[in-house]
């Protein structure tokens, strides 16, 4: 399973992703699932992966193979989620009637993000299908993969206005809570804070096993979580 996030406020785009794949109970690996592509001053392009993990993989060497005349190349991030979701339905079209004759579900989806000089930061959820969607001020991220258990955090806290220090905080809380109910999300987890018109990468973090701050970060809000449910009102059954 898969868990990956982002969310475009008005300071900028933040993305967290896990590295962890499972194919069964003995047979879990560890991939990053975060895609950098980036030309220093011009364009800052980010893709989390989730599904098939040959489909993605695939796509994303297709997308650097062709850099040059594709995402290089791309006026807007409308064109490079176009590009994307073209990519996709290519692999499927190539690989699926293979896998599913091994009943192996060929499928694989996106979300991108990031800016080129121009142009807003900008944030696509490719579909499966090829087709997208784009985040706006009522629905600033999104999620692929296991997104059950992070939302609820997510819901509550980032807003279009929100800081990008405090949505990174919660995107590492949302991992934290999606962790301790899914045990085929895991670390690794990547973090990447793009900040508007910087055009370049700033801040980039991995958090891996025995990271101090993403275990300190994960007691002090299970213990604030107890504190506060332990002064919320009591019942009354009259």
């Amino acid at each position: 399973m898969t868990y990956c996030v982002a969310a475009s406020v008005s300071a900028g785009i933040v993305f967290a992703s896990d590295s962890r794949t499972n194919a069964g109970v003995d047979h879990v690996a560890t991939f990053g699932k975060m895609h950098v592509f980036e030309i220093p001053g011009e364009r800052v392009l980010i893709l989390l992966s989730a599904g098939n993990l040959a489909s993605t993989q695939s796509v994303i060497t297709l997308l650097r193979e062709r850099a040059r005349e594709g995402v290089n190349a791309a006026k807007t991030m409308y064109e490079v989620a176009t590009l994307v979701g073209s990519t996709i339905r290519e692999i499927v079209e190539r690989d699926g009637p293979a896998l599913q004759q091994g009943n192996i579900d060929p499928g694989c989806s996106f979300v991108l993000g990031g800016q080129i000089a121009g142009e807003p930061p900008r944030l696509f959820d490719i579909y499966p299908q090829g087709n997208f969607i784009e985040a706006n001020r009522d629905t600033p991220y999104f999620q692929i993969g296991e997104t059950k258990y992070g939302k609820p955090i997510i819901d509550r806290v980032v807003k279009y206005d929100t800081a990008l220090k405090d949505v990174a905080k919660c995107l590492l809380v949302s991992f934290d809570s999606t962790m301790r109910s899914n045990l085929s999300v895991g670390l690794p987890i990547d973090l990447l804070a793009y900040e508007r018109d910087s055009l370049r990468i700033t801040h980039r973090k991995r958090f891996g096993e025995g990271d101090a701050y993403f275990r300190e970060m994960s007691t002090f809000w299970s213990a604030g979580l107890r504190k506060v449910f332990l002064e919320a009102p009591d019942l009354s059954w009259d």
